[in-house]
């Protein structure tokens, strides 16, 4: 494994006890220059997964607490007439300057501000009174939701979570995790330990050489495969989108770049597949008449079509 990543994952995994898995997941989408929606109950660390990211990558933080009265404007700024020329200056929004911004609770902010966050985190970029400010770099979402206590939540727009490189669960800990988290906690917050391990540079310099790790022919037909798969599947109304396949490509290669390796594989596919796809597919009308979740019919697809990894 890459010494920064593991040095990072073990300075992440004092304040995330147990989640090796989904810690992994996170900082895999990091190096591939994605944004990641935690969707989880409340109190399993989500938040404070994001502050430890924050500074182990020494990036600038900014959080934005969704809730319903949150406008567009807080997000991309707005434009306000400067008292003695008369001339308007832009007053940045929570996106301008953040390297890793927290959206909290997205779903409790209404659709129209969901949606000022798009043009962001697709082109890492707002546009105000037709006037484009470029964002900082890398500019970085690790969003929050969770479906417990649904009143006063708006579901994501399909394009929006379209936008997600990964939809990731933490889960509960087990219980020897759950008494070193309480053991831990008993005289101060790990949070407070947590060390920068990596700088902005590096991070940078880290997601160009995940870029550039190669993708064979045959991985690239067999990602086109799957995703022709998901489109002709019966149990699914809505496919994976040719974005989702360049992300299953760019996940791949951001596994084996973890791995040490300038290559990937068939088996990097398979591992990123689930986390990258599930959340940008629809069931179909079958789908939901059989309790056929969206996970199970792309499980199938990876049993049946062939991995090039097994061919000879």
């Amino acid at each position: 494994m890459n010494r920064a990543i593991g040095e990072a994952l073990g300075e992440l995994e004092k304040v995330i006890a147990g989640k090796r898995a989904a810690i992994e997941r996170v900082v895999l989408a990091m190096l591939a220059g994605g944004h990641v929606l935690l969707d989880d109950v409340p109190g399993v660390g989500k938040t404070t997964l994001a502050v430890a990211l924050s500074r182990v990558f020494s990036l600038r933080f900014r959080r934005l607490q969704c809730t319903p009265d949150v406008l567009p404007s807080d997000i991309v700024g707005y434009s306000l007439p400067d008292r003695d020329t008369g001339e308007f200056v832009y007053r940045p929004g929570v996106v301008n300057g953040a390297e890793l911004l927290l959206a909290d609770e997205i779903n409790r902010a209404s659709s129209r501000t969901q949606s000022a966050l798009l043009e962001a985190m697709e082109e890492k970029q707002v546009t105000v009174d037709g006037e484009t400010h470029p964002l900082a770099r890398p500019f970085l979402v690790v969003a929050t939701e969770n479906r417990v206590g649904a009143a006063g939540t708006q579901s994501l727009p399909f394009a929006q979570l379209d936008r997600f490189l990964l939809r990731l669960t933490i889960g509960y800990p087990d219980r020897a995790a759950q008494i070193a988290l309480m053991r831990d906690r008993q005289q101060a917050d790990p949070l407070e330990s947590v060390r920068a391990v990596c700088s902005r540079e590096d991070l940078l310099r880290m997601q160009e050489e995940t870029r550039a790790v190669a993708s064979t022919d045959r991985v690239l037909e067999y990602i086109a495969r799957l995703a022709e798969a998901s489109r002709e599947e019966n149990l699914l109304e809505v496919g994976v989108s040719p974005r989702g396949a360049l992300f299953v490509d760019r996940a791949a290669k951001a596994r084996a770049y973890i791995e040490g390796r300038d290559y990937t594989t068939g088996a990097d596919v398979q591992a990123v597949f689930m986390d990258v796809c599930a959340h940008r597919v629809l069931p179909s009308r079958k789908a939901r008449t059989e309790g056929v979740s969206p996970a199970k019919a792309l499980e199938g697809l990876l049993a049946r079509v062939e991995n090039p990894d097994r061919r000879a």
